[in-house]
């Protein structure tokens, strides 16, 4: 287990710049679906159940 580091700014009402040590990413919120910059795609299914897919980094 190590620790890691990741920082999330808003910009606007559904939009997120995300910055870690692997770099930035951008994500937009379109209702249950969330989409990054990526190519990662994440469904909220229930709360607390979410479905994630595309690639992993």
């Amino acid at each position: 287990m190590g620790f890691f580091y990741r920082k999330r700014v808003k910009l606007g009402k559904t939009g997120h710049v995300n910055i870690s040590e692997s770099g930035a990413s951008v994500s937009e919120k379109l209702g249950p679906v969330t989409v990054n910059s990526r190519g990662r795609v994440t469904l909220k299914i229930l709360p607390g159940l979410t479905f994630r897919f595309g690639k992993k980094r």
